[in-house]
């Protein structure tokens, strides 16, 4: 019934991105599952000789060390997690490495930590490096460095799903596969013997995130939450999104020959490289609290962010930092640029524009975040 929407999808998408979880690559040991890997090797390799550009985002370095340590539960302390990381990403790139070379392909490792995907000239460094990799037939399998990222100090992306929804988000058309371990979203909780597949999500509900249950499990961090908010941002910028079985062996080559599997989530905007980069892959420094005019202005009107419309400010930030845009019940509506310090800003919040000059001096902007450097959750605009 999808399968000509499916093959529309694979047709315009410039890049495949294919995210597989802890679960899908790893037995309940802990030990990594090499025929599954075998078999996710061979479906790769198959796009990668029809000249498609592929990239592999994989978990299982966490689960891998586990494995050869012979560990039966996730490490909570930071420093024996990021150790379990070291040990186990080197097994996890050579088991990836070894099953390639029978296919007659090449992989790259590249190791990320969210830092590098929020200062503008690393992001652009890593893209360009990935378009050269795949230039030369080379597969990229890329994981976050777990061995230096530190979530106290938001270099971590919290799960895998997110980091793979920012790689996919390195490029103008992309698709980004989700292999987990159920069939997609359902429209309950999937144990309810009357829940039901949904294969098709065209417009995001407000109510979707909650179709969501947080399932985790011991040997991953992310859930169905997580992927639903990878689906989000890259249907917001210009992409498509599926979250398939990757238990079921033939998920990936289902997919790939544009037969229906899982859930497909169809893209709802298009957003330039630089408004992807802005509304998604920096780390804020800080919030601006705005009153419900200012939320109006900015969200419906596509207005500027005025100084008299804020009320509050916190978090740690300079001139030229990323800031949140946040309502009274302190939902996020954006982020971008701040003209002024946190310090300034609290000397100005709610002040007119004509009041500047008095208050701050110098180097007055009337703008506190300038429309042309915000990008808001919902807004489909381009530079």
């Amino acid at each position: 019934m999808f399968s000509l929407l499916y093959d529309e999808i694979l047709k315009t998408s410039d890049v495949i991105v294919v995210k597989v979880g802890t679960n899908v690559l790893s037995c309940e040991n802990g030990l990594l599952n090499e025929p599954r890997i075998v078999q996710l090797c061979n479906d790769l390799c198959q796009m990668i000789r029809q000249q498609r550009r592929i990239v592999l985002v994989t978990s299982g370095a966490v689960g891998a060390g586990m494995g050869q340590l012979g560990l039966v539960e996730r490490p909570t302390e930071i420093a024996e997690l990021q150790a379990v990381a070291a040990i186990g990403q080197g097994k996890l790139i050579e088991t990836y490495a070894q099953i390639l070379r029978l296919y007659g392909v090449q992989c790259a490792q590249i190791l990320l930590t969210a830092n590098d995907l929020s200062n503008r000239e690393s992001y652009l460094n890593a893209r360009n490096t990935i378009l050269t990799l795949l230039h030369l037939g080379v597969l990229p399998i890329i994981n976050e460095n777990d061995t230096v990222s530190v979530a106290g100090l938001h270099t971590t992306f919290g799960d895998n799903d997110r980091l793979a929804a920012l790689v996919a988000n390195l490029f103008e058309s992309p698709l980004l596969i989700l292999l987990t371990d159920v069939d997609g979203l359902f429209d309950r909780d999937p144990k309810d013997p009357e829940a039901q597949l949904i294969p098709v999500v065209e417009q995001w509900s407000p109510d979707m995130l909650q179709m969501a249950a947080e399932k985790r499990s011991s040997r991953s961090k992310g859930g169905m939450l997580s992927k639903l908010k990878a689906a989000k941002v890259i249907t917001a910028s210009g992409g498509n999104v599926i979250i398939a079985n990757g238990d079921r062996d033939d998920s990936l080559s289902r997919i790939f020959a544009a037969r229906e599997t899982g859930t497909v989530f169809l893209t709802q905007h298009y957003l330039t490289a630089r408004k992807r980069w802005l509304g998604f892959a920096v780390q804020t420094k800080g919030r601006l609290i705005l009153d419900d005019g200012a939320v109006n202005a900015v969200a419906k009107k596509g207005k500027s962010l005025l100084p008299v419309g804020i009320v509050n400010a916190d978090g740690i930030f300079e001139r030229g930092e990323i800031v949140s845009l946040v309502d009274s019940q302190n939902n996020e509506i954006g982020r971008g640029l701040t003209n002024y310090s946190l310090g300034d800003v609290l000397r100005i919040c709610g002040k007119k524009t004509a009041e500047l000059h008095e208050i701050i001096g110098q180097n007055v902007h009337g703008e506190v975040v300038h429309r042309n450097n915000m990008q808001l959750l919902n807004d489909a605009a381009t530079e």
